[in-house]
């Protein structure tokens, strides 16, 4: 019999714990190379608000009060579309990505043929989801400075703090989509995440919601992601920032721990 080890790395056929998620991040990665026109599709949607805002939206609103400081309309919602393009890049792969996966081809339960656990498909989901966002917030945060549509050079700090973004709702996707049965429940996801998208401060500042609905907004994932960025992007350092990574690390964790055991349920009963 031919030796495996041979044709094959070892860390292929004999993967330790720490690697076996990235395996399934390495093998994401490879299906994307083939298609990287797909990988573009989370970002132009906020890519192209920011361009119309600060041509056209921009230039009728003018100027915009943020915490006593006036600045341009389009410095206001770029950090917001950040945060909504690390958003995006993280639920695309989290959701769609997975159901497919999961009641369409039925790949992962060919993955737990191999020495793959329940855990590690969901580690490495989440990780890949998060990459996914991670990657279109760098590309953002590039355009925002060559606009001239940030006033702080700490708007670098920006990406960790998408990259928490992303895990936070590559998890919480993971963990929605293992309790979906049919195409049809997509629409629930666009439900939450298009009132999120329009209502988490992207557009308008909290101050000029009406006090219940400035108390819903103010707990979203998405706001806050958004006020860190904007809070980095403007140059503003405060103790909120503390609370707002604490909050995103915490909603992570949860969805992490609930997408691993609804998906052990359900591959692996």
């Amino acid at each position: 019999m031919t030796n495996l080890t041979e044709h094959f790395p070892s860390r292929f056929l004999f993967p330790s714990r720490s690697s076996r998620a990235k395996l399934l991040v390495e093998a994401n990665m490879r299906r994307y190379l083939r298609h990287r026109l797909l990988f573009l599709t989370g970002f132009l949607e906020p890519f192209f608000f920011l361009l119309s805002i600060g041509v056209g939206v921009g230039g009728l609103i003018g100027e915009i009060s943020v915490q006593g400081e006036m600045v341009r309309y389009a410095v206001f919602v770029a950090p917001g579309l950040l945060a909504t393009s690390a958003m995006n890049g993280a639920m695309i792969d989290s959701v769609f990505n997975v159901f497919f996966k999961l009641k369409i081809t039925h790949t992962y339960e060919a993955v737990l043929a191999t020495p793959m656990t329940t855990t590690d498909i969901v580690r490495g989901e989440v990780r890949w989801a998060m990459t996914r966002g991670t990657i279109y917030s760098a590309a953002f945060i590039v355009i925002m400075i060559a606009l001239g549509d940030t006033m702080s050079w700490m708007v670098i700090f920006c990406l960790p703090v998408c990259l928490l973004l992303s895990y936070s709702f590559a998890a919480m996707g993971v963990a929605a989509t293992s309790y979906m049965r049919t195409w049809q429940d997509f629409d629930l996801v666009v439900l939450v995440q298009m009132p999120m998208f329009l209502f988490s401060g992207v557009f308008f500042p909290l101050s000029a919601y009406p006090p219940w609905l400035r108390d819903i907004v103010a707990v979203t994932p998405l706001y806050q992601g958004v006020a860190a960025c904007r809070d980095f992007s403007l140059g503003h350092v405060r103790l909120s920032l503390l609370f707002h990574v604490l909050y995103l690390a915490v909603v992570a964790g949860v969805g992490l721990v609930i997408a691993t055991k609804k998906m052990t349920k359900t591959l692996a009963p």
